[in-house]
Protein backbone atom coordinates (compact mmCIF):
# COMPACT_ATOMS: atom_id res chain seq x y z
CA UNK A 1 0.00 0.00 0.00
CA UNK A 2 2.76 2.53 0.88
CA UNK A 3 5.94 3.47 -1.19
CA UNK A 4 8.93 4.71 -0.48
CA UNK A 5 9.07 8.61 -1.10
CA UNK A 6 11.71 10.69 -1.15
CA UNK A 7 10.90 14.39 0.13
CA UNK A 8 13.16 17.64 0.49
CA UNK A 9 14.42 18.45 3.96
CA UNK A 10 12.71 22.47 4.29
CA UNK A 11 15.77 23.43 7.05
CA UNK A 12 18.44 21.65 5.05
CA UNK A 13 17.53 21.49 1.49
CA UNK A 14 18.66 17.89 1.14
CA UNK A 15 16.66 14.99 0.14
CA UNK A 16 15.49 12.10 2.35
CA UNK A 17 13.22 9.31 1.60
CA UNK A 18 10.18 8.58 3.39
CA UNK A 19 10.23 5.10 3.62
CA UNK A 20 7.06 2.96 3.48
CA UNK A 21 7.66 1.39 7.45
CA UNK A 22 7.68 5.16 8.07
CA UNK A 23 4.22 5.77 6.18
CA UNK A 24 2.64 3.33 7.47
CA UNK A 25 3.73 4.00 11.48
CA UNK A 26 2.54 7.40 11.07
CA UNK A 27 -0.88 6.10 9.44
CA UNK A 28 -1.28 4.05 12.25
CA UNK A 29 -0.55 7.11 14.65
CA UNK A 30 -3.16 9.49 12.69
CA UNK A 31 -0.45 11.38 11.49
CA UNK A 32 -1.54 13.27 8.20
CA UNK A 33 1.67 15.32 7.53
CA UNK A 34 4.97 14.00 6.06
CA UNK A 35 8.13 14.99 7.68
CA UNK A 36 9.37 18.06 6.69
CA UNK A 37 12.95 18.02 7.68
CA UNK A 38 15.73 14.91 7.89
CA UNK A 39 16.42 13.15 10.62
CA UNK A 40 19.50 15.15 11.26
CA UNK A 41 17.93 18.18 10.82
CA UNK A 42 15.02 16.99 13.42
CA UNK A 43 17.52 15.72 15.92
CA UNK A 44 19.85 19.34 15.49
CA UNK A 45 15.84 20.93 16.36
CA UNK A 46 14.97 18.94 19.03
CA UNK A 47 18.81 19.02 21.00
CA UNK A 48 17.84 23.06 20.32
CA UNK A 49 14.56 23.05 22.03
CA UNK A 50 15.94 20.87 24.95
CA UNK A 51 19.18 22.83 25.52
CA UNK A 52 20.18 19.53 25.70
CA UNK A 53 19.08 18.56 28.93
CA UNK A 54 17.47 15.93 30.42
CA UNK A 55 13.59 16.06 31.09
CA UNK A 56 12.83 16.27 34.48
CA UNK A 57 11.27 13.09 35.74
CA UNK A 58 8.31 12.56 37.74
CA UNK A 59 7.48 9.50 40.85
CA UNK A 60 3.65 8.10 39.73
CA UNK A 61 2.06 4.72 40.70
CA UNK A 62 0.39 3.06 38.10
CA UNK A 63 -3.25 3.41 37.99
CA UNK A 64 -3.33 -0.36 36.62
CA UNK A 65 -0.91 -2.20 38.11
CA UNK A 66 0.09 -0.38 41.04
CA UNK A 67 3.86 -0.16 40.13
CA UNK A 68 6.10 2.57 40.44
CA UNK A 69 6.83 4.77 37.43
CA UNK A 70 8.77 7.53 36.72
CA UNK A 71 6.84 10.14 33.62
CA UNK A 72 8.03 13.26 32.27
CA UNK A 73 4.96 15.04 33.22
CA UNK A 74 3.98 15.91 36.61
CA UNK A 75 0.80 13.99 37.92
CA UNK A 76 -2.57 15.37 38.77
CA UNK A 77 -4.77 13.65 41.06
CA UNK A 78 -7.56 13.60 38.30
CA UNK A 79 -5.83 11.73 36.07
CA UNK A 80 -4.77 8.39 36.04
CA UNK A 81 -0.78 7.24 35.06
CA UNK A 82 0.06 4.02 33.76
CA UNK A 83 3.50 2.42 33.86
CA UNK A 84 5.24 2.56 30.49
CA UNK A 85 3.78 -1.36 30.05
CA UNK A 86 0.29 -0.41 30.87
CA UNK A 87 0.17 2.35 28.77
CA UNK A 88 1.56 0.51 25.98
CA UNK A 89 -1.05 -1.82 26.40
CA UNK A 90 -4.17 0.62 26.56
CA UNK A 91 -2.34 2.31 23.10
CA UNK A 92 -3.35 -0.99 21.41
CA UNK A 93 -6.82 -0.88 22.38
Amino acid sequence: MFEDKTLVCKDCGQEFVFTAGEQEFFAARGFQNEPGRCKECRAARKSRYDNGAKREMFDAVCAECGKEAKVPFKPRLDKPVYCSECFSKRDQL
